[in-house]
């Protein structure tokens, strides 16, 4: 293990450590944001702690996390303390923190921390893509009547999603980061969320899913930017999903 992945590692912990206590917490306080968004306490103290470690390991890192903004540098820790915050404030244990080392614009290590899940998935650029302690390997199905399929918000779709769910052997709502973790595994072969993804949201999952042997793009078949769509797939199916979501 890497000098950076078991720092990513150890990240993790200090997030679980204060996110974790909390769930399902009947005192767990609960703002909306201008955007007209959850956010926690849990959400804030767990980037808070992130941001803490980071500043003080001496490693000469910045952080850009969704609570708190961005620090700036060439070296940032990009990170979403807890991504799937309505499932984490309604008890559903589909959450995570995301966590993603950018280097000179380019993210080398990804780690997402699932504590309810019991779970881990992590990946390092030219190293390949992990869950717990299995490589991952996105599956060979070919075509999208023997696709699994999944969206986070089918109310945000475009229309050709419907084409895709008519003709996909199975579809469901997994959501948020877990379903394109799933497509990592070899477990599905298409994940979608849009059009509203930040950085943070993204960046920790694309390189899980290409260190697999996928893809994961806009709807459009670009690379992801601030504010976008996203659709990770096995790479075999990619073009085709990607020709039905950007009609």
């Amino acid at each position: 293990m890497t000098d950076d992945l078991a720092f990513a590692h150890h990240l993790a912990d200090i997030a679980d450590a204060h996110s974790l206590p909390l769930f399902r917490s009947p005192d767990l306080a609960v703002e909306t944001k201008p955007d007209r968004t959850p956010v926690t306490e849990a959400d804030r103290a767990t980037e808070e702690a992130i941001r803490e470690a980071v500043s003080a390991s001496g490693r000469g890192e910045t952080v850009l996390g969704e609570e708190f903004g961005d620090d700036g540098g060439d070296r940032r820790w990009i990170v979403d303390p807890i991504d799937g915050t309505t499932s984490y404030m309604r008890g559903i244990p589909i959450w995570a923190t995301l966590l993603a080392l950018e280097i000179d614009g380019i993210v080398d290590v990804s780690l997402i921390s699932a504590p309810a899940l019991g779970r881990r998935w992590w990946a390092r650029r030219g190293s390949g893509a992990f869950g717990d302690d299995d490589r991952c390997q996105v599956s060979r199905i070919g075509t999208i009547e023997d696709a699994f399929v999944s969206t986070t918000s089918q109310r945000r779709m475009p229309a050709g999603w419907t084409t895709i769910v008519a003709r996909a052997w199975a579809n469901r709502g997994f959501g948020d980061f877990w379903h394109h973790c799933l497509v990592a595994e070899g477990s599905m072969e298409v994940a979608t969320d849009g059009p509203f993804m930040r950085t943070w949201d993204y960046s920790a999952v694309k390189l899980l899913v290409e260190e697999a042997g996928g893809r994961s793009t806009t709807f459009e078949g670009g690379d992801p930017f601030d504010v976008c769509s996203l659709v990770s797939t096995n790479g075999l199916l990619h073009d085709e999903v990607v020709a039905l979501l950007s009609q």
